[in-house]
């Protein structure tokens, strides 16, 4: 049975955007005064992988340039902020949706389309869009939002970038949704 707060509760209510963005501001903030870095997800992704290539093949982590840091630290690449911070994020994530009510394992898709298709689509997204933040530089976080905090024109052009090619390529994939 629910509790009266979440039966209460509209599901489809969500903190108000401006709020959100102002408390996503002191998050930045306070990452660069605590952590002195930004935000960012990719650069988890990157540590994740770098200390499973470490774990899994130590003599070619050794030889390679890109994973040799990683081979010879004295800690793992996996005690990096950016590993807690998305750990933190997704572990409120989760929090947040379970205390809304909103907690589900539910595949979302339009009627048009099979759950099958909207599964090979949000995979073949999600690649590109970690191929695109490699390329890039940074993801929306790393890139775009920290970028701007700390003025840098390639932030701005980032921002711009990610938000108005997302905006162009729902228009042609809003059949998988709507």
């Amino acid at each position: 049975m629910k509790s009266l707060k979440h039966k209460n509760q509209d599901p489809n209510k969500y903190m108000n955007p401006y709020l959100a963005g102002v408390l996503l501001g002191f998050v930045i903030i306070a990452a660069f005064f605590f952590s002195a870095e930004g935000l960012g997800g990719s650069g988890a992704m990157k540590d994740f992988v770098k200390a499973s290539v470490v774990k899994a093949a130590p003599q070619y982590a050794s030889e390679t340039s890109y994973f040799a840091s990683a081979a010879s630290a004295e800690h793992s690449p996996l005690k990096s902020w950016l590993v807690f911070e998305i750990l933190g994020v997704t572990i409120g994530g989760i929090f947040s949706g379970a205390m809304a009510g909103r907690l589900k394992l539910k595949l979302e898709h339009s009627p048009k389309i099979t759950s099958k298709t909207r599964i090979v689509f949000a995979i073949i997204g999600g690649a590109l869009f970690g191929i695109g933040s490699q390329l890039g530089r940074g993801c929306t976080s790393g890139a775009g939002l920290s970028g701007m905090a700390v003025m840098s024109l390639s932030g701005f052009l980032a921002a711009a970038a990610i938000f108005g090619s997302g905006y162009l390529f729902a228009y042609f994939f809003r059949k998988l949704w709507i």
